[in-house]
C-alpha cells in the first residue's frame, strides 16, 4: 500500500460518485490525446484509459510508476512520464491534435501550474482539474467579487472558465483540510481582447493586484501616468478589483501603442 506523501501534496481520490462525475464532464473518447496530471494511485487513470484506449500520465512520485503501468496493461496503452509537471513542456508530447488535460492537482502547486500551462494554451483543447475550492472560486470570479484577482484576469483572458461542482474532503485519502472543486478551462483560439504586448499586460495585472487596496493610479504609477489611465476611460481612483479584462487590455495597449 502506497502511503500519501506530504511533500508531494498527495490526497488520493477514492469516491466512485465523484470519479463518475469527472468522467461525464471530460467525456473521453477513443483517439483523444488525453494527458493526466498527477495520476496518483490510478483512481481516475484506469476509468479514463478504458474509454480512450491511450493515455499519457505525468507523475512526480517515481514509486507510483510501476504500479500504474502494471495495473493498466489489460486496459489500454498507458505512458507514464516521471517528471515534475511544473518543469515539463507539453510541446514534447504535442501532435497534430490538441491535448486534453485532466487531473487532481496538488493544491500547493495549482496556481503556479495554471500559469505554466497558459504558456502552452495553443496546444490544449480543454482542461478539467480538481483544485482547492478557494482557487476555483478565484478562477471564475468577476470584477467586484472578493475572490477576483490576478488569477481570474489571466486565466479568463485566455480561457473560458467554468465551475462544475464541489467535492468534500471525505472523497480523498487522507482527507484534505479544505473543500475542493472541479473546473473546466477552454482555451480560446483568439482572445476576445487585444492587449498589445503580452508581457506588458501580465506586468500591469500583477502590479495592479499586488497592492489591492491602492488605487490604480498608485499601484501602476511606475508603469502608467494618471493622464494615460484617464485616456483609457478608467477612473484612476478605482481599485484593481473593479476593473474588467477589457480595462486591463486598454491599459496594456496604452503602454504599447
Amino acid at each position: 500500500m502506497h502511503r500519501a506523501r506530504k511533500r508531494f501534496g498527495q490526497h488520493f481520490l477514492h469516491d466512485r460518485t465523484v470519479i463518475d462525475r469527472i468522467l461525464r464532464a471530460v467525456d473521453p473518447r477513443p483517439g483523444d490525446r488525453l494527458v493526466e496530471i498527477g495520476p496518483g494511485q490510478g483512481a481516475l487513470t484506469y476509468p479514463l484509459l478504458q474509454r480512450c484506449d491511450r493515455l499519457i500520465a505525468v507523475e512526480l512520485d517515481r514509486d507510483l510508476v510501476p504500479r500504474l503501468e502494471q495495473e493498466a496493461q489489460a486496459l489500454g496503452q498507458l505512458e507514464v512520464i516521471n517528471a515534475d509537471i511544473l518543469e515539463f513542456e507539453l510541446s514534447s508530447i504535442a501532435g497534430t491534435d490538441k491535448l486534453r488535460l485532466v487531473g487532481n492537482l496538488p493544491y500547493n502547486i495549482s496556481t503556479p501550474l495554471m500559469f505554466h500551462l497558459l504558456e502552452s494554451a495553443h496546444l490544449i483543447e480543454d482542461m478539467h482539474f480538481m483544485v482547492q475550492k478557494e482557487v476555483a472560486q478565484r478562477i471564475v470570479a468577476h470584477p467586484g467579487d472578493s475572490s477576483y484577482g490576478r488569477l481570474s484576469v489571466m486565466l479568463q483572458y485566455q480561457c473560458r472558465c467554468q465551475y462544475l461542482f464541489e467535492v468534500a474532503p471525505a472523497s480523498f485519502r487522507p482527507p484534505p483540510r479544505v473543500d475542493s472543486a472541479v473546473i473546466r478551462l477552454l482555451p480560446m483560439d483568439e482572445p476576445e481582447h487585444e492587449i498589445g504586448d503580452y508581457s506588458s499586460f501580465a506586468r500591469i495585472v500583477q502590479s495592479a493586484f499586488s497592492q489591492r487596496r491602492k488605487t490604480i493610479s498608485n499601484s501602476l504609477k511606475s508603469i502608467l501616468d494618471r493622464e494615460t489611465i484617464i485616456g483609457c476611460g478608467i477612473d484612476p481612483s478605482m481599485r484593481a478589483e473593479n476593473l474588467g479584462i477589457a480595462d486591463f487590455a486598454a491599459l496594456s495597449r496604452a503602454r504599447n501603442p
